[in-house]
């Protein structure tokens, strides 16, 4: 059971003590004194969370009393009763003793009783906050800990060596530019196709700098009008425009000290320019309807999918601007042109994809990552991690097997293996065929084996054993007394 909150009250007239005891003693555990002397005598003894006392007392005032306990028991809660209203009573109970409330008498019971239960929970609440001080004290060696933890995560999860590419691959550059441009307090320009993976790129960079423990802030210059841009990018004051109901930070001030990354640069007006320039010149700017301007200290990494030189030739996009976002221009190859990276990217991509969607398989069949190493991939990366997340929730068996493909993709990667335009070998362009021919004449025969192998002139074990080593699955369920 919970022990009731503890009052002192404090009254040189017994009948007093006796009216207030009576009308707290249900909800508190009520203590008495008859003087300053003795009340003291028992808060020595006693533990007190709320002191009532009586402002006119013979030896010492309710006000002097409450400043002693003020000092010595500076949590317990303090409130005067008096039959007086002496102004400079009441303004040195507030301001030297700290008193949290004043009562006049005669006192109302349901007032009186309400006023003490409010002074035991702000009691009650002071504790908890001192707790919870002390708690945190003791927990901030283990909250730092887990912070550095959770930063060191990130940055191993986001290094450049974790950027999937194979030696040769034009991607193996980009990684190199990138591990020597990171160190330097530079602007860089990453330009290529959608899908390519240019904000992962930034991050990599920004993870590789010195500012790896400040923040990294996003913003797609492509998805808002202008005047949205740029109260987002560098804040507005409350009534600036309709809707402004109060004062907003922007992102160049968020990312103040880390990187700010601005995707899609090449989408935004010549107008909005004119301002970024001026941010990049001075580092400054002045929030939409401020009249100060606002310094901040930023890395600014920018991607376009267009080419921004051609744009700045035909005028769309400001020379001076492009210059000073290239400082250190890099492109990133699209998919079709890193095709020896697609295996092994397309494995990394799912094992994540299968811890994500709780679907674990061991892989994929030797076939299906010819195809996927065949196709052109016009969405890039992006499209290669949606193919291989739709395979996961289609297939049933461990391995990812051909049949699973989306058509246009089986197809077109099974054509560029049978014309040798992939770096399959011939042994992977025989495998290819046979598992296509496999595909089709299972299709063709509902998934009956015994039908497909005296099609293809093979027995029904060595039929299975071919379906096995090429990772074809039957297509449909077998039928009931059937395929026996």
């Amino acid at each position: 059971m919970t022990p009731l909150p503890t009052v002192l009250v404090i009254d040189d007239e017994v009948r007093s003590q006796e009216a207030l005891r009576r009308t707290l003693e249900e909800d508190f555990e009520v203590f008495t004194a008859s003087s300053a002397a003795e009340a003291r005598t028992l808060m020595e003894g006693q533990s007190v969370q709320v002191v009532l006392t009586d402002q006119r007392m013979p030896e010492v005032s309710g006000v002097e009393f409450l400043k002693e306990v003020r000092r010595t028991w500076p949590d317990t809660v303090r409130i005067i009763i008096s039959g007086y209203t002496d102004s400079e009573d009441i303004i040195a109970g507030i301001n030297e003793a700290g008193i949290y409330q004043y009562l006049l008498k005669p006192w109302h019971p349901e007032q009186l009783l309400l006023t003490l239960k409010r002074a035991a929970e702000l009691y009650r609440l002071q504790q908890e906050n001192c707790q919870l001080a002390v708690e945190l004290r003791a927990a901030e060696p283990v909250l730092r800990s887990r912070v550095e933890a959770t930063r060191k995560r990130v940055k191993q999860a986001f290094a450049v060596d974790n950027i999937v590419r194979t030696p040769g691959s034009p991607m193996s550059a980009v990684c190199d530019l990138v591990e020597r441009a990171a160190r330097y307090d530079v602007s860089i320009l990453l330009s290529g196709e959608s899908g390519t993976g240019k904000e992962l790129l930034a991050r990599a960079i920004h993870y590789a700098s010195g500012r790896a423990d400040q923040p990294f802030v996003v913003e797609n210059c492509g998805a808002l009008p202008d005047n949205l841009l740029e109260s987002e990018l560098f804040g507005h004051k409350r009534g600036a425009f309709t809707g402004a109901f109060e004062d907003r930070v922007g992102l160049f001030q968020q990312a103040h000290g880390g990187t700010l990354f601005l995707d899609e640069i090449g989408e935004t007006s010549a107008a909005f320019q004119v301002k970024l320039l001026r941010v990049l010149q001075e580092g400054e700017f002045r929030p939409v309807g401020g009249n100060r301007p606002v310094t901040v200290d930023v890395r600014v990494i920018a991607a376009t999918n267009r080419d921004l030189e051609a744009e700045v030739k035909a005028g769309r996009f400001r020379e001076d601007l492009f210059y000073r976002l290239a400082t250190v221009p890099l492109r990133l190859p699209a998919l079709r042109e890193r095709a020896e990276d697609v295996p092994a990217l397309a494995r990394a991509i799912l094992g994540k994809a299968g811890k994500a969607l709780g679907r674990p398989v061991e892989g994929f069949a030797p076939a299906t990552l010819d195809c996927l190493a065949a196709y052109a991939w016009p969405g890039n990366v992006r499209e290669l991690q949606n193919e291989i997340q739709r395979m996961l929730v289609l297939s049933d068996g461990p391995v990812l097997t051909p049949d699973l493909l989306a058509p246009h993709i089986r197809q077109a990667g099974l054509a560029e293996v049978l014309e040798g335009n992939t770096p399959a070998g011939l042994r992977g362009r025989v495998d290819a065929l046979e598992s296509r021919v496999l595909a089709e004449a299972l299709e063709r025969n509902n998934g009956n084996l015994s039908k497909t192998a005296r099609e293809l002139g093979l027995s029904r074990l060595g039929l299975s054993k071919k379906m096995l080593r090429l990772g074809v699955e039957r297509p449909g369920k077998r039928k009931e007394g059937k395929d026996v």
